[in-house]
């Protein structure tokens, strides 16, 4: 399967060539999501001060912006950031935590998607809903909407927005207008810890930072980290033991656990 090569590809490239991902992400997941980040092979670095984020962009091979705990500053500091990125064709993820919980979430995530062609929004079936403005119920910043209650919608933004839209849940959606993907990996006690979504659209930027198909990077990107889940999750141990069994399992995860344990449509 040709999308099975790409994928073990995009990891063999990111463990070669260690694509610097500069993010600005909220800072309850800000030392987990690096982890994650340097356990596949990526270089992270957290930066979010206006004064340098344009500098920063300019040093990095993908930028990731996560809206998770929100203030004017940082707004700012994310928009100039996706401006930069836009000047220096470099590809821009953005993941809009709890979009639909309150308008300034809603309408921030609106904003960053309008400053600048983004390469791919990730994000839970509820955000999906809210960003395109149809009604949706959320659990503060957890998703009510599953991943297929929100596929017309995702496509729908995709086209709009020209962009990737990633849908994450029990089952993880993504499309580019055209293309979809539905992707089957993953297990349960993904959802018991924090940062899992947000550790998706940091793993997503490293894709993105080593090949030019946005589309082809995220399903890459969902597909390797569910698989790290479920190879995590053996021996079913507690969510504190399977945090880090998640990191260990991150760094061990072959071409060959892609190829035997890939569980993708596509359409």
């Amino acid at each position: 399967m040709k999308m099975v090569e790409e994928i073990c590809s995009g990891i063999e490239q990111i463990r070669t060539l260690h694509p610097l991902v500069h993010n600005i992400t909220n800072y309850v997941v800000m030392n987990f999501t690096a982890n994650v980040l340097l356990a596949l092979g990526a270089s992270p670095v957290m930066a979010h001060a206006i004064e340098e984020v344009e500098e920063m962009v300019g040093l990095a091979n993908a930028l990731v912006i996560n809206i998770g705990t929100l203030s004017g500053p940082w707004i700012d500091s994310m928009a100039k950031a996706v401006r930069a990125a836009r000047d220096r064709s470099i590809p821009v993820v953005v993941d809009p935590v709890g979009a639909g919980a309150t308008r300034f979430r809603t309408e921030t995530a609106r904003r960053l998607l309008g400053e600048a062609p983004v390469a791919v929004l990730r994000a839970n079936g509820s955000e999906i809903l809210a960003i395109a403005g149809i009604k949706a119920t959320t659990k503060g910043v957890d998703s009510v909407a599953g991943s297929e209650d929100a596929r017309e919608a995702a496509k729908e933004l995709a086209k709009t927005y020209a962009m990737v839209v990633a849908v994450t849940g029990a089952e993880d959606f993504v499309t580019d207008g055209s293309r979809t993907a539905v992707i089957r990996n993953g297990h349960p006690l993904m959802s018991r810890i924090t940062g899992t979504g947000c550790s998706a659209s940091a793993i997503t930027g490293a894709f993105c930072g080593v090949t030019k198909d946005a589309f082809a990077a995220a399903v890459g990107a969902l597909v390797t980290f569910g698989i790290a889940g479920e190879i995590a999750a053996r021996e079913n141990p507690g969510p504190g033991s399977f945090q880090v069994r998640l990191l260990d399992a991150l760094d061990a995860v072959e071409s060959s656990a892609i190829t035997e344990c890939s569980r993708v449509a596509l359409s």
